[in-house]
C-alpha cells in the first residue's frame, strides 16, 4: 500500500512539473501584447476557462483531502491565468474588456457559484464528492475536444506552424502522469479524461511527423491566415486550443506642409487601408 501510494506520488509531482511548464506558454503571447500596448486581436476565453477548471479542482481536490498534488498546480494554474486576464485586461479595447468581464461572470462568478452551491450543501460527503467528479471529468472531456481545431487546422493548411511539436509533446506527458496518478489513487475522475488527452496529443504528434517538411501553405481565408493558436493547459488535466491572432495596425497618416493636394491624397490612401484593415 505504501509502495502505491508512493508511485501515485511521484507521478503526481511529475505530473506538477509538466503542468507548470506548460501554464508558461502562453507568456510569449503576452510578451507579445506588452510591447505592443494592445491585446486587440486576442482571445481571452481560454484563460477564462482555464481558471474556471482551475477553480473546479481545487474544490474537488478539497473535497476529497488526499489529493494535495492537485491542489498545488491548480493554485499555482489559478495564479497564472488571473495574471493572463488582469494583462489581457489592461491592455484591451473597450469591446474586448466588457466581453472579458461578461466571461468571467458568467464562468467564475455564476457557473462556478451554481455548481458550489449546488454540491456543498448535499448531507452525504461521497455523494457530494462523487457529483462533482462528474461534473470535473465532464468538463474535463469537453476541454480535451479543443485540440481539434488545430488538427483541422494542420490538415487544411498542409503545415505544421500553428501546431508547436514541444508544446504537443508536454501536453501528451502531462495526460500520461496525471493518468497514472489518478489510476494509482483509483481516482477514474483524474485518470479517465486523460486518456482523450493522450490521444490527442499523440495524434497531434503523427500530423507533425507527417505534415513537418512540407512548404507553407498560403492560406486564402484571411482569418486563418493571421491566426496562431496556442495550447494551454487547463486543469493540468486537460488542454485547449486558444486563438492568437496578430492585429492589423494601420500606418502613420503623413503630413505635407508644402503641399496641400499631397496630404489629402496621403490622407484618402491611409483611410483606404484602415478601411481595408477593419474589413479583414
Amino acid at each position: 500500500m505504501a509502495l502505491h501510494l508512493s508511485w501515485a506520488f511521484v507521478f503526481g509531482i511529475l505530473g506538477n512539473v509538466v503542468s507548470f511548464m506548460v501554464s508558461l506558454a502562453p507568456l510569449p503571447t503576452f510578451y507579445q501584447i506588452y510591447k505592443k500596448k494592445t491585446s486587440e486581436g486576442f482571445q481571452s476565453i481560454p484563460y477564462v476557462v482555464s481558471l474556471f477548471s482551475a477553480m473546479l479542482w481545487i474544490y474537488y481536490a478539497l473535497l476529497k483531502k488526499d489529493a494535495m498534488l492537485l491542489i498545488t498546480i491548480n493554485t499555482f494554474c489559478v495564479f497564472i491565468q488571473t495574471f493572463y486576464l488582469v494583462a489581457y485586461f489592461y491592455y484591451g479595447p473597450k469591446k474586448e474588456k466588457i466581453m472579458t468581464v461578461k466571461l468571467n461572470l458568467l464562468f467564475n462568478v455564476f457557473g462556478f457559484g451554481v455548481i458550489f452551491l449546488s454540491t456543498f450543501f448535499i448531507q452525504n460527503p461521497l455523494t457530494r464528492l462523487h457529483i462533482l467528479g462528474y461534473i470535473c471529468m465532464a468538463f474535463a472531456l469537453c476541454v480535451f475536444v479543443a485540440p481539434l481545431a488545430i488538427v483541422r487546422k494542420v490538415i487544411k493548411t498542409k503545415s505544421v506552424e500553428y501546431m508547436p511539436f514541444t508544446l504537443s509533446v508536454f501536453l501528451t506527458l502531462g495526460a500520461v502522469m496525471w493518468f497514472f496518478y489518478g489510476l494509482l489513487l483509483k481516482d477514474m475522475n483524474i485518470a479517465v479524461p486523460n486518456v482523450l488527452g493522450f490521444i490527442f496529443g499523440v495524434l497531434q504528434m503523427i500530423l507533425y511527423a507527417i505534415y513537418k517538411n512540407h512548404p507553407k501553405k498560403i492560406v486564402e481565408d484571411p482569418k486563418l491566415h493571421f491566426s496562431d493558436q496556442h495550447i494551454v493547459d487547463v486543469v493540468k488535466l486537460g488542454s485547449m486550443v486558444c486563438s492568437d491572432v496578430n492585429a492589423v495596425a494601420p500606418q502613420p497618416i503623413g503630413t505635407n506642409n508644402n503641399n496641400g493636394v499631397v496630404e489629402a491624397q496621403n490622407i484618402k490612401r491611409n483611410t483606404m487601408e484602415i478601411d481595408a484593415s477593419n474589413r479583414v
